[in-house]
């Protein structure tokens, strides 16, 4: 066998299919785009949403609520996921363990109770997560943002 021989398998290439090309081609004349209508024009294409001059649904329907710009997002860990560290809690670590997402300020919720008295690192806490840390013998770390 020599390159010159080489061709694809049979059957796996298919010829483009010659629209517009007289009535023996199979599609001439309307060249498969049926009769009459925008559709069968040169250059259409419908604008988005457009539901042929009916009153479009994204109008039709009321508008509600505002987007903050100023809304910070933050990673939320409750104290239960935190039960199965040793001594210290860092979002480095939580990252690792998969609790949260790189890039996002950390913030610790009290849901859940702990025993073990850690060092708890993070960006912010709630009120309850401080107390029931402190309580346990750790202490809070606020990181900067």
């Amino acid at each position: 066998m020599k390159l010159h021989d080489l061709s694809p398998a049979k059957g796996s290439r298919r010829a483009r299919k010659r629209i517009g090309r007289g009535p023996g081609s199979g599609t001439g004349k309307t060249a498969g785009k049926g009769h009459k209508g925008q559709k069968s024009r040169s250059g259409y294409s419908r604008r988005l949403g457009f539901e042929g001059g009916q009153m479009p649904l994204i109008r039709r329907v009321p508008k509600r609520g505002f987007t903050n710009i100023f809304r910070k997002e933050v990673a939320v860990v409750n104290l239960r996921d935190l039960a199965d560290f040793e001594a210290e809690v860092t979002p480095e670590a939580l990252v690792e363990r998969g609790l949260v997402r790189r890039g996002y300020p950390v913030k610790i919720l009290g849901d859940g109770e702990i025993e073990t008295a850690l060092v708890v690192k993070a960006h912010k806490f709630s009120r309850a997560a401080r107390e029931k840390i402190e309580a346990a013998g750790g202490s809070c770390e606020e990181l900067g943002q």
